[in-house]
């Protein structure tokens, strides 16, 4: 059973933002919103919501009025509502287990609740188990367009990728987009070819052929499952952060792949996924390996 579309929300422009974005994406896919309003309660905020009583009732009727705007503007759209006292990082990690995808603002300062992005944002994008979006403050419905594309992030083989990928052909049928499929390379270092490797890039007729090669052998099974999607390849020589925000003022979504790294000070994403978020315009779609 596909789970619902989940927004996590905290009375911000940014989280509103996301709100909005999830609730379109729910009615082009046919599933249920969920919106998932976390808090804390904070002793030393301002004194009319000082005490848990007010504070709890504050957060709640902020998450009513989010979800009246979604459900006037989408009436036959099935809504639930959970306000939810707990740490923010674990209570959207544990919204995100039983979710189609979390949707989440790129930044938020609430006044007495503020997760997303900072710390806890990163937090959570390290953790989910689905796919989880960002959405900026200044996102809007009209950029959401014909010509405007699905870009998605291609490296390593094709099971490294599948589940981007998926999730990069799922959302273009469901709009009605075009993928453009990137994938970036660079040379490697002298040291790092072996002759298995001299033998595939021999094969192939050098390195660029090998890397369009590549980008081909994993789309293909997309491809044939999806075949109503218009798809561009795109290889080119450079970084893949790079690479992918050079071609980001044409996309209505990026979707990139996340391996979280685990530190001492917790799990962070990769460099690709937090180049993509901080430099990227659109909505960025950060999806788990499989």
């Amino acid at each position: 059973m596909t789970g619902p579309i989940t927004a996590g929300v905290d009375g911000t422009d940014e989280s509103l933002a996301a709100l909005a974005w999830a609730a379109r994406e729910a009615v082009r896919r046919d599933l249920a919103l969920r919106v998932v309003h976390a808090w804390r309660f904070q002793p030393d905020t301002a004194p009319e919501v000082a005490d848990r009583e007010a504070q709890e009732r504050w957060v709640r009727e902020a998450a009513e009025r989010a979800v009246a705007t979604v459900t006037e503007r989408h009436p036959g759209l099935t809504v639930t509502t959970d306000v939810l006292e707990g740490r923010p990082v674990e209570t959207l990690v544990e919204a995100a287990a039983g979710a189609d995808t979390l949707v989440l603002g790129s930044r938020g300062h609430g006044s007495v609740v503020g997760f997303l992005l900072g710390s806890v944002g990163q937090q959570v994008l390290a953790e989910a188990t689905c796919p989880v979006v960002l959405v900026r403050a200044g996102d809007k419905a009209s950029s959401e367009v014909a010509g405007h594309e699905i870009v998605v992030g291609q490296q390593g083989d094709p099971e490294d990728s599948a589940a981007t990928l998926r999730f990069a052909f799922e959302t273009a049928a469901a709009r009605g987009a075009t993928v453009r499929a990137v994938r970036a390379w660079t040379l490697p270092p002298v040291f790092a070819y072996s002759p298995a490797s001299l033998k595939l890039l021999d094969d192939a007729g050098g390195l660029e052929p090998y890397e369009k090669k590549a980008l081909a052998d994993a789309l293909r099974p997309w491809r044939e499952r999806f075949p109503d999607v218009h798809v561009v390849e795109h290889v080119e020589m450079g970084s893949a952060g790079q690479v992918l925000l050079s071609v980001s003022g044409r996309a209505q979504l990026m979707v990139v792949g996340r391996r979280a790294h685990r530190t001492a000070v917790g799990a962070r994403i990769g460099s690709v996924a937090h180049g993509v978020l901080h430099h990227a315009d659109c909505p960025v779609a950060v999806v788990p390996h499989d």
